[in-house]
């Protein structure tokens, strides 16, 4: 007889001698649940029970990687395991991996030969605070966490994941680059993550954390994230390494000084923070996710403020000194207004010409940038633009409302920062803050000269609000620099030009540039004690939480290169 499928009533058939089909007879009930007859040793099948025993025993092993000498070598270069690393970045027994058995399919080369379970990345799901990630983690005992077709597949999921539900991505980075013996496949599959994170760009928050190697195309993916944590000493990032810069540039350089973490803190600002360990370094991945939401559709998290906000901040009339010229440490006016004097910085190594911070005011998450006047007295160059420009997005992305603090001599001038491009770089800034839709106060502390006081969100680009402190002067230059430009001629012809430029340069001061000008004239909401800061932005951050625009429809704007 022919088993054919079950008829219309759900029995099965089988087609007799006569090719009729007939309904085979339904097992009775007690016969199912019949204990079986014993099976010989040849058809015997594994009990449930040791399916499951066998089950753990293959977790374990994907867990262990199979090469205890490869965790020690791991430990031995300084430098924790994957899942060592996901326990310290997770809450306690909230990790959920995927695809723990994925193996590539790879034969060429005699790969074949070497096929370990999770291809050389974790990827899951966890809590922080909480709050849901998706988090993969390069695993440098596997094929050294390079990256393969079936790594990618895996990768590519994860973040599909992230963006279905919107939450957060966090990429522990410790590999060696594109698996050489895959080809165009490895090539393809750093192109899928790619486009992942742009699409991903702005939705969800993404954090790129170096623990280790992160080579040639694997670089570009922690660019195109949101922050960029690395360690000292085992962490870099390049995308030619110190033998190919010496064969084909000459240059004879260390892996150190060419893509370690302070070279990429201080010269090329790629990392937006650098610690000394991985233990601190995860912890503060941890704190860093619970100043941001899940996604661009959530406010930031809240929680009640045991700090007073109407606490006076009288430390502040004496921190910043009324001499225009006299440096002082701006974020010590940062920690005097915000929740228990607490912040973090931002890139603090990289332009350190202009602080960006984020901090909480009256429970909720704000984003603060601010001149700083001990390092080229707060004056705006490329750098500084970028990397403000950079974060007024980041902010604008994620909900995160945006104080300015500012206290500006001008642009830097030279023939360095012209060439290299100050107009465009400067330009991003000024992008930057006009495209931003979230709720926007200024803060003038002292002066605000030229066109750096228009970038640093004056209400002329569409700050909300505008507040002075006494004393401020904001004005196309400084009384000293018009007086010689605008009194050229007399300061030439005087028999005592220091004396009248002094003169000068007084007038100027008291009639163009005194606290209450701008105020007159309706570009400044209000000037303010500067005790009374941090109970005027509570307000103010309050009056705005409603805010809300409505932009032209276009594909995307198109900001300075």
């Amino acid at each position: 007889m022919t088993d054919l499928p079950p008829n219309s009533e759900g029995l099965p058939t089988t087609r007799g001698p006569d090719l009729h089909i007939v309904p085979t007879a339904r097992p009775k009930t007690a016969d199912v649940l019949a204990p079986r007859e014993p099976q010989t040793a040849s058809r015997r099948r594994l009990s449930m029970r040791a399916r499951s025993d066998q089950l753990m025993q293959e977790r374990a092993a994907a867990h262990q990687g199979h090469d205890e000498l490869a965790t020690a070598r791991q430990h031995a270069n300084g430098k924790l395991t994957v899942r060592e690393r996901l326990g310290l970045l997770l809450d306690s027994g909230s990790f959920t991996e995927i695809e723990t058995f994925r193996r590539h399919q790879s034969t060429a080369l005699g790969t074949y030969a070497r096929r370990p379970y999770t291809d050389g990345v974790v990827t899951g799901w966890g809590l922080v605070h909480g709050r849901k990630v998706f988090v993969y983690g390069h695993d440098f005992r596997i094929f050294g966490g390079s990256l393969g077709s079936a790594h990618a597949a895996k990768v590519h999921k994860l973040i599909d994941l992230a963006l279905l539900v919107r939450a957060p991505i966090i990429g522990l980075n410790d590999g060696s680059g594109a698996r050489i013996q895959e080809g165009v496949s490895s090539l393809a599959g750093y192109g899928g993550i790619f486009r992942r994170n742009v699409e991903a760009s702005g939705v969800v928050p993404q954090i790129s954390v170096i623990l280790g190697p992160c080579a040639g195309g694997a670089a570009y993916s922690p660019a195109l994230t949101d922050f960029v944590f690395m360690v000292q000493d085992t962490s870099n990032m390049f995308l030619t390494g110190p033998d190919v810069v010496r064969a084909v540039t000459g240059e004879d350089i260390s892996v150190e000084e060419l893509g370690g973490a302070w070279t990429h803190a201080t010269r090329s600002g790629v990392a937006t923070f650098v610690h000394e360990d991985e233990i601190s370094c995860l912890d503060d991945v941890r704190y860093l996710v619970s100043m941001l939401p899940s996604s661009h559709e959530e406010a930031p998290p809240w929680f009640a403020a045991e700090d007073d906000p109407k606490r006076s901040c009288d430390n502040l009339l004496t921190l910043v000194p009324t001499d225009p010229k006299e440096p002082y440490d701006i974020r010590g006016v940062i920690a005097e207004i915000v929740d228990d004097h607490e912040l973090i910085e931002l890139q603090e190594h990289f332009a350190p010409n202009i602080v960006c911070a984020f901090a909480r005011i009256d429970g909720h998450v704000v984003g603060i940038v601010g001149n700083q006047p001990i390092v080229r007295a707060g004056v705006l160059d490329i750098s500084a633009a970028e990397k403000a420009a950079r974060f007024v997005r980041t902010c604008d992305a994620f909900n995160l409302p945006l104080i300015t603090l500012v206290d500006v001599p001008g642009f830097l001038p030279g023939v360095e920062q012209e060439h290299g491009g100050i107009i465009r770089h400067g330009a991003k800034l000024l992008y930057a803050y006009c495209e931003a839709t979230v709720p926007r106060i200024q803060v003038i502390l002292r002066k605000a000269y030229g066109g750096a006081y228009i970038v640093m969100d004056s209400r002329s680009i569409g700050a909300d609000l505008s507040l002075a402190w006494p004393g401020n002067e904001i004005a196309v230059m400084g009384p000293d620099a018009a007086a010689d430009v605008v009194f050229r001629r007399e300061l030439a012809d005087a028999s005592n030009p220091a004396e009248l430029r002094r003169s000068l340069s007084q007038r100027y001061s008291e009639e163009l540039t005194h606290p209450f000008y701008a105020a007159e004239c309706g570009y400044v909401d209000d000037v303010i004690d500067p005790a009374d800061t941090r109970r005027a932005l509570v307000e103010g951050l309050d009056m705005l939480r409603t805010k809300r625009t409505d932009k032209p429809w276009r594909r995307h704007g198109n900001p300075p290169l």
